[in-house]
């Protein structure tokens, strides 16, 4: 099957569960981060659409932490950058209709919360097709290092996705039932 379909597929999928209100534990991603000695203090995340797995919870948790939260603004080219933002800030939404920060200084994150459509046991993940994750992740993790976890609900487990040379892998893929 080719990406388009698969992305049909989940997609449907997380809509019709989108109502169960399934969750991340976020006591189960603190100690996930602490065991793995990951340490970091920008986190980037994203403003949930479409039925995505909601990152927010875990963003204001560590931002009540001290910790700066990022959301990414798109820009021309099929182009991101990340800008800190605080859940008492507005956002402006953007032509896909996504909420994006008004802040203007661009920050870079160490860790990356990624939404995705589909995921495999190889750590690939299925994005909407844009290419703005992968094009960034290619920029910067030439002279940084970010440490990538895709959030997803555990039935966008996927037997095998296609994978090209742009696609970058996950370090981590946490569902609401486990981390892979």
């Amino acid at each position: 099957m080719n990406k388009s379909n698969l992305r049909s597929r989940i997609l449907k999928l997380r809509k019709i569960n989108y109502k169960k209100n399934l969750s991340i534990d976020l006591k189960k991603i603190s100690s996930f981060l602490k065991l793995k000695k990951i340490h970091f203090k920008n986190i980037g995340g994203y403003y949930p659409s479409n039925y995505e797995i909601s990152d927010l919870e875990i963003l204001f948790f560590f931002e009540k932490k001290n910790y700066n939260i990022l959301l990414p603004t798109i820009r021309e080219n099929n182009q991101m950058d990340f800008f800190k933002w605080s859940k008492n800030e507005p956002l402006r939404i953007n032509k896909f209709g996504i909420p994006e920060p008004i802040s203007k200084k661009i920050y870079y994150p160490d860790i990356m919360f990624i939404p995705l459509v589909g995921f495999d046991k190889d750590l690939n993940r299925l994005g909407y097709g844009g290419g703005y994750y992968d094009r960034y992740l290619d920029k910067f993790e030439k002279s940084k290092t970010i440490t990538k976890v895709g959030l997803a609900y555990s039935f966008q487990k996927l037997k095998k996705i296609p994978f090209n040379l742009y696609d970058k892998k996950l370090d981590f893929i946490i569902t609401e039932q486990g981390i892979y």
